[in-house]
């Protein structure tokens, strides 16, 4: 991990309203001040629905919360008759860091393709905007054996066109769809197998600095129970916190593994 900031992303997918929000990010900077929160040694994001981010970037702006924020989801395309969609200018309007692309869920219920994720990836780069790409095989895939080749292979879809240069502007989130929201969770090993993986194809893609610059992620039922041991493995640089970032005191907690016990 050495030199990259750990990242704990927070997804709080399409939950809370934007006075919900509010509240759970208030409690979620008053319980990290408490506990005196090294935003150094962690970076703490949330990523709430659209409907949210103009509430969370006044109460952020507003009390100068160590706190980045950033959305779920982004357009391929600037702007236009594109009805729904959500442009790269207006997050960057909003104050935003932070996108998700390429979610197994946007996937699974949008047909979202490894070209569409290549995309929005490059739509972000283009607007300063950092993507957390996220990939990861699902139950069958993983019985069969072929959790890696099969994410390796959504790797090198979402990073075509992307030049080395923007390796360091850029997150990877690997999520074994079978362990989001079910409670399951990879062992540390399983995780690192793949994140391993991964980094070792973005040194072939491109080179050795290149693969020590991106910052990978895990995600998938992940709860301060489990953060220690898999903060612990050499390639995973954070953690992409669906349920239990909704819980402001267990966000917290996750955002400081660093002082949690073995």
């Amino acid at each position: 991990m050495a030199g990259r900031v750990p990242l704990m992303a927070g997804n709080w997918k399409m939950n809370l309203s934007h006075i919900d929000a509010l509240g759970c990010l208030q409690k979620l900077a008053w319980t990290l001040a408490d506990h005196h929160y090294d935003a150094a040694r962690s970076e703490c994001v949330v990523l709430p629905p659209f409907t949210d981010l103009r509430t969370v970037q006044t109460l952020v702006e507003g009390d100068r919360l160590p706190i980045r924020y950033g959305a779920q989801d982004v357009s391929p395309h600037d702007d236009g008759a594109y009805t729904g969609d959500i442009s790269a200018d207006m997050l960057v309007k909003l104050g935003c860091t932070y996108v998700v692309v390429g979610h197994s869920e946007r996937r699974q219920y949008h047909g979202e393709t490894d070209e569409i994720v290549n995309a929005k990836a490059r739509r972000c780069l283009a607007k300063n905007l950092v993507p957390i790409i996220c990939v990861g095989e699902g139950l069958d895939v993983r019985k069969a054996g072929d959790q890696v080749a099969y994410t390796v292979a959504q790797v090198r879809g979402a990073l075509a066109q992307i030049p080395a240069s923007a390796m360091a502007d850029l997150v990877i989130a690997y999520e074994p769809v079978w362990a989001i929201g079910t409670g399951e969770v990879a062992t540390p090993e399983d995780a690192q197998e793949v994140c391993g993986a991964i980094r070792a194809t973005v040194a072939e893609l491109y080179d050795a600095p290149a693969s020590e610059a991106v910052r990978i992620l895990y995600g998938g039922s992940v709860k301060a129970g489990n953060i220690v041991a898999l903060m612990a493995k050499p390639d995973i640089d954070g953690a992409l916190v669906g349920g239990a970032s909704l819980n402001p005191e267990e966000f917290a907690m996750i955002t400081r593994y660093y002082d949690l016990p073995m």
